[in-house]
């Protein structure tokens, strides 16, 4: 039976600076807004208007003063973002709508932020910057599309919540934008996916499908599997991003965090692709033997222990 989520973030796989300082804040918030009654979306755009507002703030480079207030607004943005999300599971008003809301309000902070800097940096360096800031944006998208997909793929096998990888892009709103957005989402998502990821997602549907029974033990062995690796995706997270713009602008080099966005974080995604295509290729080997039905239950728990040890994910280089 699929569980329900949970109102706070898988926390295994979950980033430090959110497991720690964000969310904490964020259920805190959480609490009170549902005890006042406030819809999740209206903390969604609660946090756009910081971060709209930290846009505004870092248009003014040139001042550290404003550079605190940038990052200060940007951190209201990611604690009410974690807080939409906690709200909408603890009241039970998950929506697809209120999903794209959130992602379209993680982007228009970006944006807002990205389009301040570049509105300052163009008047000191020329038109050109529009050019590398635009080519970071799009870089962002992606490296953000490719986290998040991996992480609702963990949360799927790992732990049974949420919707299967082949069935996301059939999900349907009932409303023709929600459902346009969500399918552009989707595709954006599908860009990213590593090389043996539909290979992988079709032995997992077939082996839960014809040994309900051991579920369990799959789903440990993946979350063994792939839980170290989430944890390096988390690099391409939101808050890294916000680190970055802050320590760049305050120590006035803005241009600096658009060509790492371009070129660092880029060649992080491409290694990052490449252990999970070979963590793929691992687990998918180690659920080879796993269709062979042992007589007894001590044949059974030792074949599970076997598993569990086998499909592990190889090192990291």
């Amino acid at each position: 039976m699929q569980q329900t989520d949970p109102v706070r973030r898988t926390s295994e796989i979950e980033e430090l600076t959110n497991l720690y300082v964000i969310h904490p804040v964020s259920g805190w918030l959480t609490r009170h807004f549902a005890r006042m009654g406030v819809a999740p979306n209206a903390v969604s755009l609660c946090g756009m208007a910081a971060g709209v507002l930290a846009g505004v703030a870092y248009h003014h480079v040139g001042d550290p003063r404003y550079a605190v207030g940038g990052f200060l607004l940007m951190i209201i943005w990611h604690v009410m973002d974690g807080a939409d999300g906690q709200l909408a599971r603890l009241t039970g008003k998950q929506s697809q709508i209120g999903k794209i809301l959130d992602g379209i309000c993680d982007y228009v902070t970006f944006v807002s932020v990205y389009v301040g800097l570049a509105l300052a940096l163009s008047a000191l360096y020329g038109a050109w910057v529009w050019a590398l800031v635009v080519l970071a944006g799009l870089c962002h998208a992606v490296q953000s599309a490719a986290y998040e997909r991996q992480r609702q793929d963990y949360n799927f096998w790992g732990w049974a919540r949420g919707v299967a990888p082949m069935a996301r892009a059939k999900v349907r709103s009932g409303r023709r934008m929600g459902d346009l957005l969500f399918g552009l989402y989707n595709r954006l998502e599908a860009l990213t996916a590593a090389g043996g990821e539909a290979g992988l997602n079709q032995r997992l549907t077939g082996l839960l499908a014809a040994h309900p029974d051991r579920a369990p033990v799959i789903r440990t062995a993946y979350r063994e599997a792939f839980a170290p690796l989430l944890r390096g995706w988390s690099i391409l997270s939101a808050n890294y991003r916000t680190i970055g713009i802050f320590l760049c602008v305050f120590c006035r080099v803005p241009l600096a965090y658009f060509m790492f966005e371009i070129v660092g974080f880029t060649a992080i995604l491409m290694i990052l692709l490449a252990r999970q295509r070979a963590c793929d290729a691992a687990f998918t080997a180690g659920l080879d033997g796993l269709d062979t039905d042992l007589p007894g239950p001590a044949g059974r728990r030792r074949d599970q222990a076997a598993f569990v040890v086998e499909a592990k994910a190889p090192a990291a280089p």
